[in-house]
Formats: C-alpha cells, structure tokens, sequence
C-alpha cells in the first residue's frame, strides 16, 4: 500500500491537475481551476442559443417563448356588469377594478376575485324559512325564539319576525374587513332591532310604527357596518311578523279587541256630538236672533205708542172738547165693533119704533 502511494507521487491524493508529479513535500493537490469551469457551462449553454452547434435547440427556445406569452396572456381577466374585481398580490389586497376587460400580472404574482355586487342578499332573523333549512317543515317556515323574543319599552315581551336585504358596496372591504359578512350581518341587525324594541311600546309595534322601527333599525345597522368598514350596504329592513308571545297571544287579542271596541264607541259619540252640538248651536242662535227681533218690535211699538201719546196729547191741549169727543168715539168703535148692538131711542114718540135691530138689518143688506 505504501509502495502505491509513491507510485501515485508520493500521495494519497494522486497526482496534482495538469500530470505533474508528487513534490515530495506532503501538501494537498491543487484545487481545480475556476476559469475552467465556467468556460465549460458557457459552451453548454451556447448549444442551445441560437447559432450553438446543438441542432435540437431552436424548437426548444421557441416552446419556452409560447409558454411565456400564454403566461403572460393568462392576465387577461373579465368582470361582468354585476360583479367586482379584487385584484391580490401574493394573497394581499392591492386594488378593485370595474367591469370590463382587466389585466393582472399572471398567476402566482397576482391572482384576482370577482364576487357579484349586485346580488341582492336577504338574511332572516327570528324565523328559518324552507329554502335555508333545506328541508320541508309542513308550516312554510320554523320560529327561532331566541332571536325574535324581546323586550319592549313598556316592559312587554314581543314576537318579531324580519328580513336585512343587504349587496355589497365596495368587495375589498367585503372580502378582506370582516371574517363572516353574513354573521355580521346577523348580528348587527338583531342587535339594531333589539335597540329599536327596547325603545318603543308595544301597541305602535303591532300596529301603525312598523314603518318607522323599520327605517330606524336599517340606519342603526348601516352605521354599526360602517364602522366595521364591512363594504356593505343595507337596502332593506322588512318585518315579517309582530305578534304577542304564543302563550299569551289568545289573552292579548281580547284586549286588542276591547280596545278596537272602545275606539268604536269613541268614535261614534264623537261622530254624535259633532252632529248634536252644531245643531244645538244653530237653535240658540236661532232663538237669539228671534228675542232680539222681538226685543226691536216691542221697543218700537213702545215708542210709537209713546209718539202716537204725545200727539195725542198737544192735541187735547190745543182742543180739549173736540179731543176729549174724539178720543170717546174711536174708543167705543174699537169696544163695541165686535158685539152685536140693538140701538133704542127712550125719546122716541108714540109712532115711531124706538127699536133698531142693526145686525139683522146688515144681514138683509148683505
């Protein structure tokens, strides 16, 4: 083995590069050289350069050219009318774009979503219809007490059913502000309507208040998702039921309906006095307007009697007899005009019938 050695030049390494023997001095071979190297991956590579002494090498760059320009057309992308595009580079947000024709910088660089913005989306709350269960329930849809019982201003208890019709706004925000949109959603709007309940009583929640609770319950809702920068926008808060609990329903449809009847006959004794008290009004007026008439015609008569007196009277003063006589004669024909009067003369003589029927003599003339 040692022999061998000194053979090989006096090493266990063999001869140095380039045939040149052991030196005797014991030292390692000398490394390999660098500029050699490279010389033999440059002429490597011109074999498959355009021009290179390999013939195989043209098909080859031309496939590598064709697969890049099918990389670089795999940016093209379309967003349709109702939807957005989000454009991701390596998995982060960098900006949207509008329908159309878009381009992106192929995949794995960027890649692009496009959820549908116009779609309107519809969450229910208090109630699980057949088309979320899945399933057919035989009564349309299934009660959920713990989201549609709450608690009214007036300390009553209240089942509400209703719907948050919401699309998206801006699809960045959408897909990358908030984990679950449609949890969010939800809770945002059972928290809003319990805020509304908690704040009304419960005769203008069953009845005629349904429209405003409706629209003071979206603007709370939108405000809560704007503050969660969520990109949504709420179309729609529509109620589908506002009944009393089932237990006591039975009980507070009795009282709506005393209350119903109470309103009736309200109504109706005021339809009454509204009738009775106009016409009351016109028959006192009425009879003031005839005591005033009256009150003229008395005052009137008393003051010509009173003229007709004092021209009586500068009369008699003036002629006392010839007054006195008149005033005699206009009396007597007043009193005696309706009596039926026989006229006998005491003076009469002996020839002459002192009795003169005149009533008999006025029916004869007649």
């Amino acid at each position: 083995m040692v022999d061998d050695f000194k053979g090989r030049g006096g090493s266990p390494w063999g001869s140095p590069p380039g045939g040149g023997g052991g030196n005797g001095s014991g030292r390692r071979p000398t490394p390999p050289d660098i500029d050699e190297i490279i010389s033999k991956i440059q002429d490597t590579i011109k074999k498959f350069l355009p021009g290179g002494s390999a013939s195989g090498g043209k098909p080859i760059i031309l496939g590598l050219i064709v697969l890049a320009f099918i990389w670089m057309a795999s940016g093209l992308y379309r967003v349709l009318p109702d939807e957005q595009g989000v454009v991701l580079r390596f998995g982060k947000f960098v900006k949207t774009t509008q329908p159309g024709l878009n381009y992106h910088i192929p995949f794995p660089v960027e890649s692009v979503q496009t959820p549908k913005v116009t779609k309107v989306n519809r969450m229910d709350i208090g109630f699980r219809s057949e088309r979320d269960s899945g399933f057919s329930t035989g009564g349309g849809v299934a009660d959920v007490p713990e989201e549609s019982l709450m608690l009214t201003g007036d300390e009553n208890i209240v089942n509400i059913d209703f719907s948050v019709f919401w699309v998206i706004k801006d699809a960045g925000k959408f897909l990358f502000k908030i984990q679950d949109p449609q949890g969010t959603v939800k809770a945002a709007a059972e928290t809003a309507m319990r805020e509304v309940i908690a704040k009304s009583a419960i005769q203008p929640i069953l009845t005629e208040g349904r429209a405003s609770i409706e629209i003071e319950t979206q603007e709370i809702i939108q405000a809560i998702l704007d503050e969660y920068n969520s990109g949504i926008e709420i179309t729609q808060v529509q109620t589908q039921k506002a009944d009393p609990p089932d237990q006591v329903i039975d009980a507070f449809r009795d009282v709506q309906a005393a209350r119903a009847d109470m309103e009736r006959s309200k109504n109706e004794a005021e339809a009454y006095a509204n009738d009775v008290i106009p016409r009351a009004r016109g028959e006192a007026q009425k009879i003031l307007q005839a005591a005033e008439a009256y009150k003229k015609e008395v005052v009137a008569k008393a003051e010509g009697e009173a003229s007709r007196f004092l021209s009586i009277y500068n009369e008699y003063s003036k002629a006392k007899v010839v007054t006195k006589k008149r005033m005699h004669l206009e009396t007597m024909e007043k009193v005696l005009a309706d009596i039926n009067k026989i006229i006998i003369d005491k003076n009469a003589g002996s020839g002459v019938v002192p009795y003169l029927p005149l009533k008999e003599l006025q029916t004869g003339t007649n």
